[in-house]
């Protein structure tokens, strides 16, 4: 009952918490899709709708497994993420899908057409694929990613899967929200030196060599590098360590999605990957260490609106962006002197809240 006064401003938008907690089917859906749509929006008053929303929900979401999937793109990781949703409805799981498309430097659009790739999972009634724009936002996954899962989790998903744009070396916020971070690798991804490049590679919990069907010599030989180069890292197992059995290590699988090869090999090392984080702790620090994360992402991103947001600044920044482009003034100087004009307007205001 708190929990729905805590939610009920959201009714405004046509979202409510009962909605995604009890609903069912294309209901539940409806619902869904409003509630991350909702907390998508930038406007200042649905912001505060979504919060009253996202608390409310809280206490029902954490209690799913959270897949992070990456790779290059045409590695297949749609193609893979449907395969995997099917085989694990079939175990009787729910399986949500948050994919994030990238959006257009230019024009800022985005196709979103990662839903057309998983026609059949995306009809089963028992998965939900939400695909997000990744406007401008870097690490391959969309701003409010985060929250759209805990939307996820609440309704009653027990696997979330996080499918990132193409990404490179660097892309590599996904893992930052996942309890598990996949990466996914073609058979022909490169020589011994790219395996050993540091990056995404040392963050990956497992590591996937797909469409191992079309050419397994090339399969193979990845698969010792990557292995090798996990080695070189640091961050693969021992067998003479008597504790090594306690610890997760990262593994190299090879797999065809398209055949429906090695879903169950997969399948079980995310199992013994879950059992042994669970049993150790690891993945409840991990949690806790992602949320202090993503509250700081937050706060940062809310100071970047309120400096834009400051009328001081605001007056004041054509002059600033003239003189840099000219050349007249450096841009650290530039920098160093909106933020002072920011720190002016802000101890400003307070002062008149203060005298109120």
């Amino acid at each position: 009952m708190a929990a729905e006064t805590v939610a009920a401003p959201a009714v405004r938008q046509g979202v409510r918490a009962s909605d995604i907690l009890e609903g069912q089917g294309l209901a539940q859906r409806r619902s869904l899709a409003k509630a991350i749509t909702l907390l998508e929006s930038t406007r200042a008053d649905h912001r505060l709708l979504a919060d009253e929303l996202l608390t409310a929900l809280l206490p029902h979401s954490g209690k799913s497994l959270r897949l992070g999937i990456s790779g290059v793109p045409g590695v297949g990781k749609s193609t893979f993420i449907e395969a995997l949703g099917l085989y694990l409805i079939a175990k009787g799981h729910r399986v949500a899908v948050l994919a994030v498309d990238p959006s257009s430097s230019v024009s800022g659009g985005s196709i979103l057409g990662d839903k057309t790739r998983m026609e059949l999972l995306s009809m089963h009634e028992r998965a939900y694929i939400r695909p997000s724009p990744s406007s401008g936002t870097l690490g391959g996954v969309a701003e409010k990613t985060r929250e759209a899962m805990l939307v996820c989790e609440a309704a009653g998903f027990d696997i979330v899967i996080v499918e990132t744009v193409g990404v490179g070396q660097s892309e590599t916020a996904v893992q930052g929200m996942s309890d598990m971070f996949v990466l996914m690798q073609l058979p022909n991804a490169g020589d011994d030196l790219q395996a050993i490049k540091k990056g995404v590679m040392e963050l990956a919990d497992l590591v996937v060599i797909n469409k191992a069907d079309i050419d397994a010599d090339a399969a193979m030989r990845a698969e010792a590098q990557i292995t090798s180069s996990l080695r070189l890292l640091g961050i693969s197992g021992n067998p003479h360590d008597p504790h090594s059995d306690a610890h997760w290590h990262p593994r190299v699988l090879k797999m065809s999605a398209l055949q429906g090869q090695g879903l169950d090999a997969f399948w079980e090392a995310v199992s013994t990957f879950q059992r042994l984080q669970t049993a150790n702790g690891l993945l409840a620090s991990r949690r806790q260490s992602q949320s202090l994360a993503w509250m700081w992402e937050r706060v940062d991103a809310g100071l970047k609106q309120a400096f834009k947001n400051n009328p001081a600044v605001r007056a004041q920044l054509p002059v600033f962006i003239n003189s840099v482009q000219s050349g007249q003034l450096a841009a650290s100087t530039a920098a160093r002197n909106l933020l002072a004009l920011h720190a002016a307007g802000a101890a400003a205001q307070n002062t008149q809240i203060a005298n109120t």
